[in-house]
């Protein structure tokens, strides 16, 4: 059965050319973000975890379709239509390169992505879920800065509790772009190690060419920041990784639908900020006189 998504331009790519169902049945690990390239930042351990896997296969979805992106240099002058164009085919470069199970392309405005009562997302999200039942899905994290970024992980949740409890995936992680999760107390911390295949991930990164050529240094940045986490992770002890992803775990919204996001955002907030007036308390308390 082909999967009929909403949107008129809505495209799903097979880099290895499988049929499309049989492609996306195989999917163990779903990435769902809001651009071209927010999956290869994002959802870099969902990647690593299938690659070169027989048994383990990634599934990206890009949801919009990338219009808005800042440009210059030799994509200064092009329209909004020929950035779509190019994004995606920079999108397919890095399926074909991580070996993915299926590169879907949702094509939707940002404006519909932040309409909280746009039920065409929702109702894609829900579909694509149905067809690949992963056991694991990344998206954004709740506290992301990016408006658009925080309407793909919204829509995300509200996709699964729609589905019956039995075909929710295992696990759904909110993962750091526009506002690192460094922030968050490490007990709370989902993190990734990314030590290994430092190759590929600069590859990933790399092809998108529109975004670092055009003015944006996603590639040394998101390196740079999986280093910064690894190396900050831990002030007492040596380091035993080298680079690690950060992730907010949402899996809670979804096996309790009852649970309010906003409040549950908001535990994580206050864990922080209880941390922060711990350790000012610890080390400015007057000692006691004997």
């Amino acid at each position: 059965m082909v999967l009929q998504l909403r949107h008129d331009l809505s495209e799903i790519y097979i880099p290895d050319g499988l049929p499309e169902a049989e492609a996306l049945a195989r999917t163990t690990h779903l990435a769902i973000g809001a651009h071209q390239d927010d999956l290869e930042i994002m959802a870099i351990d969902g990647i690593l975890q299938c690659y070169q896997q027989n048994k383990k296969w990634f599934t990206g979805v890009v949801v919009t379709n990338g219009s808005g992106s800042p440009r210059t240099g030799i994509y200064g002058e092009y329209s909004d239509e020929e950035m779509v164009s190019v994004r995606i085919r920079e999108q397919k470069k890095a399926a074909m390169l991580g070996e993915y199970a299926a590169q879907v392309f949702m094509m939707y405005p940002s404006s519909a992505v932040k309409d909280s009562g746009n039920q065409d997302v929702v109702s894609d999200i829900a579909d694509l879920l149905r067809a690949t039942r992963p056991e694991i899905v990344y998206t954004h994290n709740l506290a992301d800065k990016h408006n658009t970024h925080v309407g793909v992980v919204t829509k995300v949740i509200e996709a699964i509790r729609k589905l019956p409890f039995d075909r929710h995936p295992q696990k759904l992680y909110g993962c750091e772009i526009w506002r690192d999760l460094g922030w968050m107390v490490d007990d709370a911390k989902v993190t990734f190690d990314c030590s290994f295949q430092q190759n590929l991930q600069e590859a990933l990164l790399g092809v998108f060419d529109s975004q670092i050529s055009g003015g944006k240094r996603y590639d040394l940045a998101t390196m740079s920041r999986r280093l910064a986490n690894a190396t900050y992770f831990d002030p007492y002890n040596v380091d035993e990784k080298t680079a690690i992803a950060v992730a907010m775990d949402l899996t809670p919204l979804i096996n309790n639908p009852e649970i309010d996001i906003q409040a549950y955002v908001q535990t994580f907030i206050d864990d922080f900020s209880n941390d922060v007036k711990r350790r000012i308390a610890d080390v400015s308390k007057t000692p006691s006189s004997s």
